[in-house]
């Protein structure tokens, strides 16, 4: 494993990081309930090949991942890294509408009440004392900068978060945070190979500030592991459904492009996952890599990409294999 500093903090992260979204199942993720077991033996393998950064989330099944993760990490709080989010909940208490999901509405609000609730209501559900990072899930202009840097300082001042970030945002929101005080040690956007634009916009000011850039979505929901899993399908609520890469046209553009890769899996001796999540850690120098895990064997996968070094023809042929099915915007 190879580890960075968060930011400009002192904490050691490793470049995996374990996303748990799908640990907290529902209707976005139709693949049946995780239990405290199957948390636990994640971690294990997480532990055993170095990954010590774990990223969840409050709306994550609303609570369950929250809760599963606290209950596999009691006794192994201090082997990890654990960041969670701010601004998404379901306390009907005020804010701006974002959606409704499994019987609950979930409001936007990033006041500074709001964003302290939230801290709170994580620390319990996770039975910790503190957040090693806190992530504003989605960046709300409908409350001052101001007010949510002064939360999140106060918070790393009482000693229940160690730093924060930013996530759903734009470079402008980055500068915003930081001209406004803050010490924004981490960005969360979503980049891969098939939605590149949002996340290249972002690095010059990630440099100037020494932020690390955390990549979601760098496998498209699963779809960049394989041609065969372009032929399954999920129900109309689950996340893969909805996704440009279901369209037929767009499929075939990826199934080209497939064909277009398999020689470089050969020669690297790796996945189609793999290859891709080489190029994103390709694209910038302070890359952290969260990638969706739930088996032993994704997590072993995954942690090979850090051996890869692509040449820079074989970066501009995996590119040029998808350019004419990239889209510019992809809000899931």
């Amino acid at each position: 494993m190879k580890f960075q500093k968060l930011g400009n903090t002192d904490i050691d992260v490793s470049v995996v990081a374990l996303g748990t979204w799908g640990l907290g199942g529902g209707s976005v993720w139709t693949d049946g309930d995780s239990t405290v077991e199957d948390a636990k033996r994640l971690l294990d393998i997480c532990h055993e090949h170095g990954v010590n950064y774990i990223d969840t989330a409050p709306v994550y099944g609303t609570g369950v991942s929250e809760e599963l993760l606290g209950k596999a990490l009691k006794g192994r709080r201090n082997d990890f890294v654990l960041q969670t989010k701010c601004s998404l909940n379901w306390r009907n208490e005020g804010g701006n509408f974002h959606y409704e999901r499994d019987g609950y509405t979930v409001n936007n609000d990033t006041r500074a009440s709001a964003v302290k609730k939230d801290v709170e209501d994580s620390l319990r559900r996770m039975g910790t004392d503190y957040l090693d990072s806190v992530i504003v899930h989605y960046v709300c202009g409908s409350f001052p900068v101001e007010e949510t840097v002064g939360a999140l300082e106060n918070l790393v001042r009482e000693g229940k978060i160690r730093t924060y970030g930013l996530s759903n945002s734009q470079p402008a929101d980055l500068s915003a945070y930081q001209e406004a005080g803050g010490n924004v040690s981490v960005v969360q956007e979503f980049f891969s190979i098939l939605s590149p634009f949002h996340g290249r916009e972002y690095f010059d000011l990630c440099k100037k500030y020494n932020t690390v850039f955390q990549t979601y979505g760098v496998l498209e929901e699963g779809f960049l592991t394989s041609p065969a899993f372009m032929e399954r399908e999920f129900a109309k609520t689950d996340i893969r459904s909805r996704i440009p890469w279901t369209d037929p046209e767009k499929k075939e553009g990826l199934r080209r492009a497939f064909e277009i890769w398999k020689p470089l899996c050969e020669e690297y001796h790796c996945s189609f996952a793999t290859l891709v999540e080489a190029w994103a850690l390709s694209q910038y120098d302070r890359m952290s890599l969260l990638v969706g895990m739930r088996k032993a064997s994704s997590v072993e996968d995954t942690v090979k990409c850090l051996d890869i070094r692509l040449r820079a023809e074989d970066i501009k042929c995996m590119e040029e294999a998808v350019k004419t099915i990239q889209v510019a915007v992809l809000d899931k």
